[in-house]
């Protein structure tokens, strides 16, 4: 746990460190607080923040693959994984380190929004049932998406292939279950299951199931083994 908790901490200060880190932190924020300020003042009848949530999905498929494009692919690039390697850490810890970082700086970003709320709660009464469960459905999708962006990362030594690939795994679980958006049938169930917009809309709502927490604890789980025996397979 000390292995784990020191690469975090080493992640996190070079995140914080990057100029690039800040940049994709506030473009983020802007974009989403453009939109949902756009639409409150376009004259939504209900306080709520259902549209920064109805958005976050998408733009979290961008924002989570640049955060998460340098965690091991610029490690290879630079020749410093094979240094990190040789020390007592493990590849899991390493994996799961960086994982921990890169959510930490996730959940700081949101924490960034809650001024919206707290804003809007000062003109009428704010039901904060859906909006605690919209922010842990962030947390949940966010998460992840950063398990598919390490994975990709460990894939590569380029952080554009990186990136790009990353937001079109991200992408694609996000549009997954618009694919027979108006049909019925087995396949079309197990599309819509997989879409991770799919179970984030049933979290937003305030009703956290626990088949979408399943969910995300899967696909996470699966795409971190993934990036730990990639890791595993530069040992042989």
């Amino acid at each position: 746990m000390h292995a784990i908790a020191t690469i975090a901490r080493r992640e996190l200060g070079a995140y914080f460190g990057s100029l690039t880190a800040y940049i994709v932190v506030i473009l983020f924020l802007l974009m989403m607080g453009g939109m949902f300020w756009m639409d409150f003042f376009q004259g939504i009848p209900e306080l709520g923040m259902r549209r920064l949530f109805a958005d976050a999905p998408l733009f979290l498929a961008f924002f989570a693959p640049a955060i998460t494009m340098g965690l091991l692919a610029e490690e290879k690039r630079a020749g410093t994984l094979e240094l990190l390697m040789t020390m007592p850490v493990s590849d899991t810890q390493i994996v799961l380190g960086k994982f921990l970082a890169a959510v930490t700086l996730l959940i700081v970003t949101f924490s960034l929004t809650l001024p919206y709320a707290l804003s809007i709660s000062t003109m009428g009464e704010l039901d904060w049932g859906p909006i605690l469960g919209g922010y842990a459905g962030l947390v949940l999708l966010g998460s992840t998406y950063v398990a598919v962006g390490l994975m990709v990362s460990a894939w590569t030594r380029d952080q554009i292939v990186s990136i790009l690939l990353g937001f079109f795994m991200c992408f694609a679980l996000y549009v997954l279950d618009r694919v027979f958006n108006n049909s019925s049938g087995v396949l079309a169930a197990t599309l819509e299951y997989l879409s991770s917009n799919y179970h984030f809309q049933n979290i937003a709502r305030g009703v956290i199931e626990l088949s979408d927490v399943v969910y995300y604890v899967s696909v996470t789980a699966v795409c971190l083994t993934a990036a730990r025996a990639t890791l595993a397979a530069r040992r042989w």
